[in-house]
């Protein structure tokens, strides 16, 4: 490889790493007018492992919107990030395929102040499909492969004597 095509390419992991940065920060803070931008115009997510839908960005947008709205506190952390470009009508490098573990505590609305304790942790893998646009990089597709979840454990109240 040449050094100009070895700094596009280290151009292009910087590109697609912010990219999933910011999709993490857009679901965490519930910013769904973002998360809508960093699609492309027929970009899909499927969340059906976790116990949601699978449909296109705006209809997925939707509904986390209204599921996360049970968690005051939500926190992704994307790691172990897994990259591959690809060809697209014979252009090196057009497509990514991305995955990533994650880990995700959220915190329950309504409950005390006080705790700091996440009630709800899951984990699992993503698999992001990019595609590099004239605006830049976006997803194409997120499939979320849910592994495991802690739910809240239910407070033990003292026995009556």
């Amino acid at each position: 490889m040449t050094q100009r095509v070895e700094l596009a390419t280290v151009m292009d992991r910087l590109a697609v790493d912010e990219l999933v940065t910011q999709y993490a920060v857009t679901v965490d803070d519930g910013d769904w007018d973002a998360y809508r931008r960093l699609f492309t115009k027929d970009g899909r997510a499927d969340y059906r492992t976790a116990g949601g839908i699978e449909g296109d960005v705006d209809e997925v947008a939707d509904w986390l919107a209204r599921s996360l709205a049970l968690f005051e506190m939500r926190q992704h952390l994307i790691v172990n990030r897994r990259v591959r470009f690809d060809l697209l009508d014979q252009n090196a490098g057009d497509t990514a395929l991305l995955n990533a573990d994650y880990i995700n505590p959220m915190r329950l609305a309504g409950q005390d102040g006080k705790s700091t304790a996440p009630d709800f942790v899951c984990g699992g893998r993503y698999s992001f499909g990019l595609l590099r646009t004239d605006d830049g990089w976006r997803l194409r597709q997120v499939v979320v492969e849910e592994k495991w979840r802690r739910m809240p454990q239910p407070r033990h109240t003292p026995a009556a004597t």
